[in-house]
């Protein structure tokens, strides 16, 4: 409602306000028709100055809220909150909200995860020691082709696994025999 529909709209009430005051029992009709003509300014100066829809709730947060009937308010959104605080008092509070992420994550968050995640470590033996041998990867099946494509290369290694990691570390699958060779041409005499 702009200032203009304001204050037309507040004329036109009081002038309503001293019909209301100067009416008797012996008004004559000319005045009562008076009446209702400015009553109808008034209403039409109402409707142009209205532009949302009626409240279909009798909250003052969420007045086109969806409806509750039960609800002294009516108002669905209110009372879920209301009900939400009644179970608290019987069942104790609930778990302690998480603050949002600044940016999402694919992998989730350490304290969403506090566990280790699940990925498949692809290894080669290179005489000594099993080392990582390319990305630890997300996929078990990719994990395998992988290394089944660094067997058929050029210069593939003694022997390949795969290793699970989770919570622990789990060899699943071991390509190859792993031997020990010492480094040293003379035995380390």
């Amino acid at each position: 409602m702009n200032h203009a529909q304001l204050t037309a709209l507040g004329r036109a009430l009081r002038l309503l306000g001293e019909h209301g005051e100067s009416l008797t029992a012996d008004t004559p009709d000319a005045r009562l028709h008076e009446v209702k003509a400015d009553l109808r300014r008034a209403l039409d100066l109402l409707e142009e100055s209205v532009t949302t829809a009626a409240p279909s709730t009798r909250c003052a947060e969420h007045p086109n809220g969806p409806v509750d009937e039960a609800a002294p308010d009516l108002c669905l959104l209110c009372e879920t909150r209301r009900r939400a605080a009644r179970r608290a008092e019987f069942n104790g509070p609930g778990p302690a909200p998480q603050p949002a992420p600044t940016a999402p994550s694919r992998y989730g968050t350490r304290g969403d995860r506090p566990q280790p995640q699940q990925r498949w470590l692809p290894e080669l033996w290179n005489g000594q020691e099993w080392q990582l041998c390319g990305t630890p990867r997300r996929d078990r099946r990719e994990a395998e082709l992988y290394l089944a494509a660094q067997r058929r290369g050029s210069r593939p290694a003694a022997a390949y696994r795969l290793v699970h990691e989770f919570t622990d570390y789990e060899v699943l699958r071991v390509w190859g025999i792993p031997v020990r060779v010492d480094i040293e041409p003379m035995g380390n005499l």
